[in-house]
């Protein structure tokens, strides 16, 4: 927990409650469903947690915007997001209803009420958002295929609308198609090892009206 408040001091007392909460859920969901490799769980604050917030400190998210979460597993990036940002509603999707029943649980636990949470692949997903979030489920070229029509037209952020994408190694190849993406190395915020090469990497995406 010293990890979230070192980066993030000024949250609330009930954001604190919150994030505390978070590892004990999700060290006893863990037990009967392992969403969080047994390695990781005794370090979800700095490998789960933070990695997600990660995302904030690229782009913060405005009250009233919403985000979808694309392969959210266990519930990574959407649920220290929601828990940060508690006026941005997020829709947190996943094929493997296992992983989702673990989110629900989570979220009901946590009381997050601006959560939404679907079994189901991204591609059937019909609505619109200002950002769409993930931890490295697929190459940028087979993600970007998996979102296509699921931006809103309008902006309201500081980066324009698309793809806020949690990524590790060297991305030289997998980013060649997309010039107009842009890496932001996560050791430029956070100095724990663990962050020395994974990164954000936003892409903005035009608005297509969904068929």
């Amino acid at each position: 927990m010293q990890e979230i408040l070192k980066y993030f001091p000024d949250l609330t007392d009930s954001q604190r409650s919150q994030f505390e909460l978070l590892a004990e859920l999700y060290k006893d969901w863990n037990l009967k469903i392992n969403v969080v490799s047994r390695k990781d769980i005794d370090e979800i604050y700095t490998r789960h947690v933070l990695h997600s917030l990660g995302i904030a400190k690229v782009q913060a998210f405005n009250p009233g915007s919403s985000i979808l979460d694309v392969g959210t597993g266990g519930g990574f990036p959407g649920i220290p997001l929601a828990i940060l940002f508690p006026e941005t509603q997020f829709h947190l999707v996943d094929s493997i209803g296992k992983k989702i029943k673990v989110v629900e649980e989570v979220r009901d636990g946590l009381g997050l009420t601006n959560v939404k949470v679907t079994n189901a692949r991204a591609e059937t997903i019909d609505d619109q958002y200002d950002f769409i979030v993930s931890r490295a489920v697929a190459q940028m070229e087979t993600f970007n295929r998996w979102v296509k029509g699921r931006i809103a037209k309008k902006n309201n952020h500081e980066l324009p609308n698309g793809i806020l994408y949690l990524k590790g190694g060297d991305l030289t190849e997998e980013l060649a198609p997309f010039p107009k993406a842009t890496i932001y190395p996560l050791p430029t915020y956070f100095e724990e090892p663990f962050f020395e090469t994974k990164t954000v990497v936003h892409l903005p995406l035009k608005y297509r009206a969904n068929k």
